[in-house]
């Protein structure tokens, strides 16, 4: 099938009772993932913004987040923080390799492109650096930041979208038979 995507992961939208099984999510992906980028210290740090299950929860529900399911299971989920930031990005390790992260990516793009949007943008761990422009999205500017007294990098990237609502040209027919 060339040209079209198809999305077989069930994703559905956060609800707050799903709040606790993200942050566990968050830490567990962190934790065993990031070490390869990141040292123990930075991963702790990072991790432990997760510590605090209600503001967590309240965040992830400040923002559109979609989430992924595996046989029932939470796989992974996206946020959106505002009109154009892919703001967190988490796939549970259980589920690495099995294209979860490229899905979830695929869904909050195609809503983006339908709502008009022309790009977006994402602050890139360095673990995730590679899927990011793999998928198209290109290094801006590199980061630092601080969480505790650990210093983590990260990346600014963007990838242009296809915006949906843009008009045609006047004159230009919208439709390949010709004028109507």
């Amino acid at each position: 099938m060339t040209g079209v995507q198809t999305c077989a992961l069930p994703i559905c939208p956060f609800l707050p009772t799903d709040g606790p099984l993200l942050a566990e999510l968050f830490r567990r992906s962190i934790l065993e993932l990031a070490i390869e980028d990141y040292d123990e210290a930075q991963c702790e740090a990072w991790a432990a913004l997760a510590d605090d299950e209600e503001a967590f929860a309240k965040k992830l529900a400040s923002q559109l987040t979609l989430l992924g399911l595996i046989n029932g299971e939470i796989a992974g989920f996206i946020s959106l923080k505002g009109a154009h930031e892919l703001d967190l990005l988490f796939v549970d390790p259980g589920y690495v390799r099995q294209k979860v992260a490229s899905q979830l990516c695929e869904a909050l793009e195609t809503i983006l492109g339908a709502r008009g949007k022309d790009f977006i943008e994402t602050q890139a761990s360095d673990c995730a650096l590679p899927f990011f422009k793999y998928r198209g999205y290109i290094a801006q500017q590199c980061n630092t930041k601080a969480i505790g007294a650990q210093w983590l990098g990260s990346t600014t990237m963007r990838k242009e979208l296809v915006n949906k609502l843009k008009k045609t040209q006047p004159g230009a027919s919208s439709s390949s038979f010709g004028p109507h």
